[in-house]
């Protein structure tokens, strides 16, 4: 939505520090039982994402979790259950996956720096939050990071008149002398937060994203929301969208329920050190990074952006002027 990338202060808005943001959201997650150790790794995350000018994928996100049955059902410690000096099956034990991702990412870079190259998958669990910030968190150790998410159905296959695919985010990301480079899309047309968020805030859907529960067009987000939406760039987004429920196979999907179109969080981290030694791969990432932004410009144009460019300058500006968050969104988080 536009006004992700904005601050628009109104009275169905209210502007909030990073602190105050964090003390709703942990509240609220306590509210639905979660512990205060887990309650601060998820809303360290959807904080995160707020800074970042995602308001879709933030607070919002625990009206989601405290809505679904399974944050009611038995959670299991996370555990490793298949596992060698490069690799890991990890059964997320029915936790929410910004908790069972995040230590997808940990033991990623764990395994790269010891071998070089890693490879982990992340099963049983659920809402994975953005791929950017897991990644992000691989980089900064100096590897390289691909990380793909599959979901459940959401995403009508073209010429489809039902959902098939997850929204099915892809990340990548790199570690440079000028700081981590990270690109990281969805393959949805919208992301299902987004759709959340516009059928609670009554917002309409863009023109030809959405169907609702008979595989019809509509802009109604609350129909969209019983229905689906459409891969991003016709049948090369729906082709990557396919390719990445298949990696969720690799990650376990399939492992909880016998159901291949289910939750699987895939990584592999790399060591560039291991085909570039002596930080050649970060100065080169660096001058990557300044031959693109050199590039001419057309008439008008103030900047070339490189992808994460925009995020990370947001995250500085909001840090100081605060985040902008729906008021409708914190009432219903304060009446948890």
């Amino acid at each position: 939505m536009a006004q992700d990338l904005l601050d628009q202060d109104g009275p169905d808005t209210i502007r909030v520090t990073e602190s105050e943001a964090r003390t709703i959201g942990e509240r609220a997650l306590k509210a639905v039982g979660y512990t205060d150790e887990d309650a601060g790794i998820v809303v360290d995350q959807l904080v995160d994402n707020a800074l970042c000018g995602y308001r879709f994928a933030s607070l919002p996100r625990i009206l989601t979790i405290a809505a679904d049955q399974r944050t009611y059902l038995k959670r299991e410690p996370i555990r490793v259950v298949r596992e060698t000096p490069s690799s890991a099956l990890v059964d997320g034990g029915n936790q929410v996956g910004y908790i069972t991702a995040f230590r997808g990412a940990e033991i990623a870079a764990a395994k790269a720096k010891q071998s070089g190259i890693a490879m982990v998958g992340v099963y049983n669990s659920f809402y994975s939050g953005r791929n950017a910030f897991f990644v992000e968190h691989i980089v900064k150790s100096g590897l390289v990071a691909i990380h793909s998410s599959s979901a459940k159905p959401h995403v009508l296959p073209p010429g489809g008149a039902a959902p098939a695919l997850g929204t099915n985010p892809f990340c990548v990301g790199f570690p440079s002398a000028k700081g981590p480079v990270i690109y990281d899309i969805g393959t949805a047309s919208v992301m299902w937060g987004e759709v959340l968020l516009m059928a609670r805030l009554g917002h309409p859907m863009p023109e030809g994203t959405g169907f609702d529960k008979d595989g019809n067009p509509t802009t109604d987000a609350a129909k969209v929301a019983e229905g689906g939406v459409s891969a991003f760039g016709g049948h090369k987004g729906f082709g990557l969208s396919f390719a990445i429920q298949a990696l969720g196979l690799m990650a376990g999907a399939a492992l909880t329920s016998g159901n291949v179109t289910d939750y699987g969080f895939f990584f592999i981290a790399m060591d560039p050190e291991v085909m570039l030694p002596g930080n050649q791969f970060e100065q080169q990432m660096a001058e990557l990074v300044d031959r693109v932004k050199a590039t001419p410009r057309q008439k008008g144009v103030e900047e070339i952006r490189i992808p994460s460019e925009r995020a990370f300058r947001e995250r500085d500006r909001r840090r100081v002027e605060g985040i902008v968050l729906d008021r409708a969104v914190v009432d219903a988080l304060n009446a948890l």
